[in-house]
């Protein structure tokens, strides 16, 4: 028996070389493997890309180089404005004209990339959830990946020349110093490369011998060259990896039931710590007072304030009572939402109809969560509505890890209701958003305003010490 374990799928899967054409380069059977071709098909590539650029986006260049060649022939005359507006020009149509070229640049270029990569590199603009070219153009005139492909359209034409360039150049030279000896059939021909200068046969064939070494030095500079020009796309026009995206996910959703988990914990304790501290001191307080009148003479001055004192102590009673129900009420920890929401409508001035159809009680973060919902939704009918029936109705939908809690809280008040108008309708949502769930709101002018809940009911996020 081998004393190795077996392999995992994933290590069985796992390729068995470079997955990208610069780790490649590093490996001693180079110019053995695919990749030298794949990174010639990607200049090859890039030589038509560049063609299509400049013969397509034309005039988005033509300041830019105007520009340019007059900062390199005359650079005071570009100082002295016709540069500046040349500039001006080329960056007025960029942000004009770029944002329609960008994307389709980007498009060709995720897909090349395949080349050098090993994968189809992947999109990092948003999807455009509106039809019409309208919502198109709006979407993508507004991200930040359209803009970061402007950029790359604008250097594209730097660093594909720079590659085919080089390529083409030392390509060219490889096969005239091959050639060479055959070139020189005549004293009258010579063959120049740079400083060097081949005037007969003899001279070329030594130098003919090193055309194959210059093939391979042209292999493994356009390589490299690939290779950099590919990290600047994947820096400029491609999203992150899906791996990425799901681990970021991961993290954001773990992080946010820790989050809650602190959230419940700490407004249980403070729930406790005014029920239990400050409402009870405030209680032996008023009792204090109470007696203490039995020994002040009824009608007296100090009787009378202590009188006062002892209603304006009730009165902060009762209106800590009210905090602490907000904050967290006993009833809802005891028996659950649905006897929670009954004493909400017992507490509101309109006339209050519950309906739920819960089996069983719910986690903890989402009773909390349907509570705040539901008492912010009956103080919006109450204050900004006037309503004068309100209707809450709690259940159950869906099975296993799609199961959630569905409420909805509808009125029969004048609608019109509006999120911006700070009526709270932003905090209702926001609430359910950190629990994962969404919030639909109705509210047409004329009514009813309708307000629906979906939290998700899969487990409790955390763990709550009470």
């Amino acid at each position: 028996m081998s004393e190795h374990s077996p392999a995992t799928t994933a290590e069985r899967n796992r390729p068995r070389g470079p997955d990208t054409i610069l780790r490649a380069l590093l490996r001693p059977r180079f110019l053995l493997s695919a990749w030298p071709w794949r990174a010639l098909a990607f200049s090859a590539g890039s030589t038509v890309v560049l063609g299509v650029l400049l013969s397509v986006a034309g005039p988005l260049y033509t300041p830019w180089a105007l520009s340019f060649g007059l900062l390199l022939v005359d650079p005071e005359a570009f100082l002295s404005g016709a540069g500046i507006a040349l500039v001006l020009t080329g960056l007025a149509l960029g942000a004009l004209l770029g944002p329609l070229l960008g994307p389709v640049l980007g498009t060709v270029e995720r897909w090349r990339l395949g080349l050098l990569h090993g994968h189809v590199a992947p999109s990092g603009h948003r999807p455009v959830t509106e039809p019409g070219p309208a919502a198109w153009l709006r979407v993508r005139y507004t991200e930040a990946a359209t803009w970061r492909e402007v950029a790359y359209a604008a250097i594209s034409p730097l660093t594909h020349g720079l590659t085919v360039f080089v390529l083409i150049s030392l390509v060219l030279s490889a096969f005239l110093l091959g050639l060479s000896p055959l070139l020189l059939t005549s004293p009258a021909e010579t063959v120049t490369l740079g400083p060097l200068t081949l005037t007969g046969p003899r001279e070329a064939l030594p130098y003919s011998l090193a055309a194959p070494v210059l093939l391979g030095l042209a292999l493994y500079a356009n390589a490299f060259l690939a290779g950099i020009q590919g990290l600047v796309a994947r820096a400029l026009i491609t999203g992150p990896p899906p791996e990425q995206l799901r681990a970021e996910l991961t993290e954001v959703t773990d992080s946010r039931a820790r989050l809650v988990g602190a959230f419940e914990y700490e407004r249980r304790r403070i729930e406790r710590d005014l029920h239990d501290g400050a409402q009870q001191k405030l209680v032996a307080v008023r009792m204090d007072l109470g007696m203490a009148r039995l020994d002040l003479e009824e009608g007296s001055g100090a009787d009378r304030r202590v009188a006062a004192a002892h209603t304006r102590i009730g009165e902060l009673i009762d209106e800590l009572r009210e905090l602490v129900r907000g904050i967290h009420p006993r009833v809802l920890v005891d028996r659950g939402l649905p006897a929670a929401l009954g004493e909400l409508a017992d507490h509101n001035p309109a006339s209050v109809s519950v309906e739920t159809d819960l089996p069983r009680r719910l986690p903890a973060h989402v009773e909390a969560t349907a509570y705040f919902v539901a008492a912010e939704a009956l103080t919006n009918a109450h204050k900004h509505t006037e309503a004068r029936s309100v209707t809450v109705r709690a259940r159950m939908d869906g099975e296993g890890t799609q199961e959630r809690l569905v409420l909805e809280v509808a009125d029969d008040g004048p609608g019109g209701a509006d999120p911006g108008r700070g009526s709270g309708l932003t905090g209702m949502s926001d609430r359910a958003a950190v629990m994962g769930g969404t919030m639909e709101l109705s509210s047409p002018q004329g009514g009813p305003t309708r307000v629906r809940v979906e939290l998700p009911c899969r487990t409790d996020p955390a763990p709550t010490t009470t």
